[in-house]
């Protein structure tokens, strides 16, 4: 049984940083594991992901140059280093995974329809 577990969530004023984890198991071959975000009344949207087949990454333009995504493939833990935080940044945040030997992630969108694990959510709250 595929579990993921995240944590790092909390309150960040605007211009500060947070780190998310997100601990996997259950995984036996290839996977692309990454975060969505979501709001009340609002769809989840993608934010960033990584392949462990080829370390590829992708990050939605909202976040690109702030956002880091990094997996520790000995922990089967992925992390999501976040820097110039924004107001609009806060939501909660939800780990999201996926079976496959996924390549060249950096130009392939996938929506949350196509994960087929998640995380509870951590929230992510960016305030003066």
């Amino acid at each position: 049984e595929v579990q993921l577990v995240e944590s790092g969530g909390g309150f960040v004023q605007p211009g500060g940083s947070l780190r998310l984890s997100c601990a996997a198991s259950g995984f036996t071959s290839g996977y692309v594991i990454g975060w969505f975000r979501g709001s009340p009344g609002k769809e989840r949207e993608r934010v960033s992901y990584i392949g462990t087949s080829d370390s590829s990454k992708y990050y939605e333009d909202s976040v690109k140059g702030r956002f880091t995504i990094s997996i520790d493939n000995a922990k089967n833990t992925m992390y999501l280093q976040m820097m110039n935080m924004k107001p609009e940044d806060s939501a909660v945040y939800y780990c999201a995974a996926a079976p496959g030997n996924y390549r060249g992630l950096q130009s392939i969108k996938l929506g949350p329809s196509y994960m087929h694990h998640w995380g509870k959510g951590v929230l992510v709250t960016v305030s003066e």
